[in-house]
C-alpha cells in the first residue's frame, strides 16, 4: 500500500506540472494548423507513463527491494520492458513521424489543406480535437485510437499499482497491438484521406462577405444554396464576395471545390460588445457655454 501510495505521488509529481504547462500553453501539442495533434498527444502520453515507470521500479527496488540485486535475473522487473513496453511505445511513435511526414508532403504537393485553427477565447485548445477531423467533427479513427490508447494506459498503470513489488506488470506480449494497430490506421488515414475544402471563420464587412480557412482550389461559394461571383483574397488564401442585400443573417456558407463539398458554416451577427466603463460617468460641460463669472 505504502509503494502504490509513494508511485501514485510520483505520477503526480511528473505529470501534475507538465498538464498544467500544456493546459495554459499547449503549443507543443498542436499540428501545422493549430489544432491539438492526436499522435503528438498520445505518444507524449505513452513516455510520461513509461518514464513513470522507471523511475518508480528504480525507487522500489533501492528502497524496499533490497537493492541493485533485485534488478538482476531472467524474471527481473524489467524483464518485460523490450518485449512489451517499448513496442507499446514505438507504436505512437510511429504514428507521430509518420503523420507528420505524410501531412508534410500532401500539404506541400497541394493534395491536403490544413487551415488555421479557430482561435479560443481562453487561447487553450479543446480536447475534442483529439477526435475531431479538420471540420470540428469527430473522425472515427481518430475516436479508436484515441479511445484503445487511453484503455491500454489505464490498464498498465493499474496493474502496476496494484503490486509495484513486482516490477513492470507482467502484459502479454500481444499487448503491443492495442496501440501498434490503431496507431496503423491513424497513419493510413492520413495518407488515404481526400482533402476537400474546410470552412474556420466568416466575416461580414461592408457589404462583402470573407470566407477564411483552406482547400479553395477552382472554388464554388453558396450562400444560403445561392452561388456568388467569388474572388480569392492573394492576402490571406481566404475568399471574398460581394453580399446580396437581401441576405441577412443567420445564413448558411458552403464552399465546393473539385467535387467536393465543406460543411455547411452557420454564420450568425453578434451584437458588438460595449466598452467597459472605468469609474463613474461624469458629465462634460458643453462646448461654448462657460460658467465663469461675468465681467
Amino acid at each position: 500500500m505504502v509503494s502504490a501510495l509513494f508511485a501514485l505521488a510520483l505520477l503526480a509529481a511528473l505529470a501534475g506540472p507538465l498538464l498544467r504547462r500544456l493546459h495554459r500553453h499547449p503549443g507543443f501539442l498542436t499540428g501545422r494548423d493549430g489544432r491539438l495533434s492526436t499522435s503528438t498527444t498520445l505518444a507524449l502520453a505513452w513516455t510520461v507513463v513509461l518514464v513513470w515507470l522507471l523511475l518508480a521500479v528504480l525507487a522500489y527496488g533501492l528502497t524496499a527491494g533490497g537493492g541493485t540485486g533485485w534488478f538482476r535475473g531472467a524474471d527481473g522487473p524489467l524483464s518485460s520492458l523490450t518485449t512489451v513496453y517499448l513496442p507499446l511505445l514505438g507504436g505512437p511513435y510511429a504514428a507521430l513521424i509518420g503523420a507528420k511526414a505524410v501531412v508534410g508532403v500532401r500539404v506541400e504537393n497541394g493534395s491536403l489543406a490544413k487551415p488555421a485553427a479557430r482561435p479560443t477565447v481562453s487561447g487553450r485548445r479543446p480536447l475534442r480535437e483529439l477526435i475531431a477531423n479538420d471540420s470540428g467533427r469527430t473522425d472515427l479513427v481518430d475516436l479508436q485510437y484515441v479511445a484503445l490508447s487511453a484503455v491500454t494506459l489505464l490498464y498498465v498503470v493499474l496493474f502496476f499499482l496494484a503490486d509495484v513489488g513486482a516490477g513492470l506488470p507482467r502484459l502479454p506480449a500481444e499487448m503491443w497491438a492495442l496501440t501498434g494497430a490503431p496507431a496503423g490506421a491513424y497513419l493510413l488515414n492520413k495518407m488515404a484521406t481526400r482533402a476537400g475544402p474546410v470552412i474556420t471563420d466568416v466575416l461580414v464587412c461592408d457589404g462583402l462577405l470573407g470566407v477564411r480557412g483552406g482547400g479553395f482550389t477552382e472554388p464554388r461559394l453558396t450562400v444560403d444554396d445561392t452561388p456568388l461571383p467569388v474572388a480569392a483574397d492573394p492576402l490571406t488564401g481566404g475568399l471574398t464576395a460581394p453580399l446580396p442585400a437581401s441576405v441577412r443573417p443567420p445564413f448558411t456558407v458552403v464552399v465546393s471545390s473539385r467535387g467536393l463539398r465543406s460543411d455547411p458554416y452557420r454564420y450568425e451577427a453578434t451584437a458588438p460588445a460595449l466598452p467597459a466603463q472605468r469609474g463613474p460617468l461624469r458629465r462634460e460641460p458643453a462646448a461654448g457655454r462657460g460658467d465663469g463669472p461675468a465681467g
